[in-house]
């Protein structure tokens, strides 16, 4: 029991000096955004939507090459289609742009550049994220022959339950799902007190409750290249 005691509080100890390192930053960037379109989680690339993304990040050192990187971001993603072009006779297009305040939650590896003050390294790590819906649009528009037609609305929420995926709280067309949860894959460079990184998205979560969750069609994917400074 002592021996436990005296590891624990070890432990602590060692988290408590690291945690004198801890560093924030301020970061933004833009968001390559799609929605799965296939069981297997394929997208097409053609569909991807371009947002953006501005928040904070945190960087906690749990040791000499490892660190937690938790972060409260608000981010776009969402997808577009489009059949025809603008000179054909039948032009169709739809995007719908969905905006999320996000906390992700990365474990990362760092590894130290050669530098003078020793400041600077590459980092690499992934972890969950966790999303909820707070604003949005879907906008139409095209023609058919000479009639032309355009249409732009907020995007509506359900208030599903988070822990029931595969039941269907508020479902409907046109409607989302308020919660959204996934995966990060991350890597970049942290220069002095420049941050640089890209991220990719993985969603866990159908964007809708109109249909089960258990294939990968429907679901958020983002990549995300963004530049933080260190506050």
């Amino acid at each position: 029991m002592k021996t436990t005691l005296v590891i624990i509080t070890s432990a602590l100890l060692a988290c408590g000096a690291y945690a004198q390192e801890s560093s924030f930053y301020i970061k933004g960037g833009v968001n390559l955004a799609n929605v799965s379109t296939t069981s297997s989680g394929r997208i097409d690339n053609a569909n991807m939507l371009t947002s953006f993304h501005v928040g904070f990040m945190g960087d906690l050192p749990l040791g000499k090459v490892v660190a937690i990187q938790p972060g409260l971001l608000f981010t776009g993603k969402g997808t577009k289609s489009q059949t025809g072009q603008p000179g054909d006779t039948y032009y169709y297009k739809a995007t719908s742009n969905p905006y999320y305040i996000e906390i992700p939650v990365n474990l990362v590896f760092k590894i130290p550049l050669e530098d003078k003050d020793k400041s600077s390294s590459f980092f690499i790590g992934a972890g969950p994220y966790a999303a909820i819906g707070v604003s949005g649009k879907n906008k139409t528009e095209g023609h058919a022959g000479l009639v032309a037609f355009s249409g732009s609305d907020k995007i509506q929420y359900s208030n599903d339950d988070p822990t029931t995926f595969n039941q269907q709280e508020g479902a409907g067309l046109g409607i989302m799902r308020r919660f959204d949860f996934g995966l990060n894959g991350t890597a970049g460079f942290q220069l002095h007190s420049v941050l640089l990184s890209a991220n990719y998205g993985y969603g866990l979560t159908k964007i809708n409750s109109v249909a089960k969750n258990d294939d990968d069609k429907n679901k958020h994917r983002v990549l995300s290249f963004s530049i933080g400074f260190k506050l």
